[in-house]
This record gives structure tokens, C-alpha cells and sequence, in this order.
């Protein structure tokens, strides 16, 4: 599966998809993306990929720094409720990427991006 849609309910739960639950298993991190949208990423994925491309080898550099405060402003963790596969969005990921209810999410090779209809394209 590589896309889906869903509707938060009335306390920002994301319902993700039964067949996608495993990938979650190790745990969800949300962040900015680098548009009007979030990003989606089992632990797993975050602890492996992003957190070494984000430590780097230069703490003088400029763009690695811009990166670091895209990825981590307002980033947030947490297990997936195991009962029924949901996450919870902060208010605040929200109101940037523009989601008020609806949210359409895609793949995009080890994570996801998760916005409102009219900004994923």
C-alpha cells in the first residue's frame, strides 16, 4: 500500500491502515516536511536514516543546520496505540501543513507525507 486517506477524529487520532501497522511497530515520529505538508516515519526508519544524516560531521554547516530545525522544530514521537492503529497529530503539525480534518498520506520510499488534499500533489 502506498497511499491512503483518512478523516482525524475529534482528538487528532490518524487511523493508520491495518496492513501498514508492522511498519509502525517500532514506533512514529512526525515532523515539518519541506513543503505545506508532514513527513511520517516508523522509529526504525528516523533512528536509522534521518538522525545520522541529520548529526553529520561539520557543525559549521549552514544547510545541515537548516535541516536539523526543519526536522526537529515541533517534531514529536510516540508508540502506535496497538489496539487500534492510531497516532496522535499535535495541533501544531497541523495548523502548518494545513489539516483541518481530512489527510491524504503517500509513500515516499522509507516514510510518508501526510498533508490536507490540496497540498499533496
Amino acid at each position: 500500500m502506498d497511499y491512503f486517506e483518512r478523516k482525524l477524529d475529534d482528538k487528532r487520532r490518524l487511523t493508520i491502515p491495518t496492513e501498514l501497522r508492522a511498519e509502525f511497530a517500532s514506533g512514529v515520529v512526525l515532523s515539518r516536511g519541506f513543503g505545506t505538508y508532514l513527513h511520517l516515519y516508523p522509529q526504525q526508519v528516523w533512528d536509522r536514516e534521518v538522525e545520522p544524516a541529520l548529526a553529520g560531521d561539520n557543525i559549521f554547516d549552514e544547510e545541515l543546520a537548516n535541516l536539523n530545525v526543519r526536522f526537529r522544530r515541533g517534531k514529536t514521537s510516540q508508540a502506535l496505540d496497538q489496539k487500534q492503529g492510531r497516532v496522535v497529530l499535535e495541533q501544531h503539525l497541523l495548523d502548518y501543513a494545513g489539516v483541518s480534518r481530512e489527510v491524504v498520506a503517500v509513500r515516499v520510499g522509507a516514510y510518508w507525507r501526510l498533508g490536507s488534499p490540496e497540498n499533496i500533489t
